[in-house]
């Protein structure tokens, strides 16, 4: 039975791998349940990026993998991807539980804001161009190809207008669903007799 260290005041750094082995199963979990190729460099971003994985028992991890070939590295259109194998994809099953659920659960979650701000990079286009006061902040959203929000905001300087674009990077979801929200529920403004004086 796990422990479920959720009730105690303690900082989850604590329970952070502390030796090679445990890192290994973490990252088979990890690729095990991402199911898909993740390039060396998202790996090393991921695992370490959020301090979850101290960087050298990371890198003695992976080499250690790859060499008992519970993960290989391997090309597809031009880039090198790590790819768990049959072997790495049973252990990550089979020994999971030796890793506590708070870390499987920190990197996993890692790995989706990972994913989820690489596709977000990759669906919402800025160009910030001078106006005549200040700046423009033009702000594109697609999905598949199809453009969802083509629209374009005033910034009084640059410095403000690539904080517009910082803003809406950190969430660009939330960002047109509340356009959308804003749209739908607007309502033409009717006066009441008090706004008369």
């Amino acid at each position: 039975m796990e422990q479920d260290y959720s009730k105690l005041n303690i900082t989850p750094d604590i329970f952070n791998p502390t030796d090679v082995y445990e890192v290994k199963i973490l990252l088979a979990y990890f690729l095990f349940q991402m199911d898909r190729p993740v390039t060396p460099n998202q790996l090393t971003e991921i695992a370490t990026g959020d301090g979850i994985v101290n960087y050298f028992l990371y890198s003695e991890a992976v080499s250690e993998m790859l060499e008992n070939k519970t993960l290989t590295l391997e090309e597809q259109e031009g880039t090198s991807y790590y790819l768990l194998t049959e072997k790495g994809r049973e252990g990550a099953q089979s020994f999971k539980k030796l890793v506590s659920k708070s870390v499987r659960d920190r990197i996993y979650a890692a790995g989706l804001r990972f994913f989820a701000k690489l596709k977000a990079e990759h669906d919402v286009s800025f160009e910030i161009v001078p106006a005549k006061k200040g700046y423009s902040v033009h702000c594109t959203c697609e999905d598949n190809g199809l453009v969802l929000m083509d629209m374009t905001l005033y910034a009084p300087d640059r410095e403000q207008a690539e904080y517009i674009k910082s803003k809406i990077m950190m969430n660009p979801t939330d960002f047109y669903c509340r356009v959308m929200d804003y749209v739908i529920e607007n309502e033409e403004y009717v006066p009441s007799v008090s706004d008369d004086y």
